[in-house]
């Protein structure tokens, strides 16, 4: 089943973050490092330091939501730290993404397929 995330704006943290954050820690980094309001319905993507797990944070009219990805056997490829904290998505980028496509370069990520027993 794939998700499917859609949002008036879709940003990306460059820098990695402590995954042990949350919604408020996670909402804390974008209301202390950059200028864009949280409860637009936009999307906020973050990773860990390994690069291998992403958290989307998002307001959904009700709420803030927090949503989690984690590669088994992969890493995302990140847009590297510049002066600006924030990188902007596409949709069609933020599906590229969460299908295992890098957004830079559009390569395909080597995904090995796990077997459930």
């Amino acid at each position: 089943m794939k998700l499917m995330l859609t949002a008036p704006d879709i940003y990306l943290y460059r820098e990695c973050v402590d995954f042990r954050k949350s919604i408020n820690g996670l909402a804390a980094i974008i209301e202390n490092n950059t200028n864009l309001p949280l409860g637009t319905g936009a999307l906020f993507l973050f990773t860990n330091k390994q690069r291998d797990k992403i958290k989307i944070l998002y307001w959904d009219k009700t709420g803030f939501a927090l949503w989690y990805k984690r590669l088994e056997k992969a890493k995302y490829k990140w847009p590297s730290k510049e002066k600006e904290p924030i990188f902007t998505l596409s949709q069609y980028e933020l599906d590229q993404l969460l299908s295992g496509f890098t957004i830079i370069g559009h390569k395909a990520m080597k995904i090995n397929k796990l077997t459930m027993t």
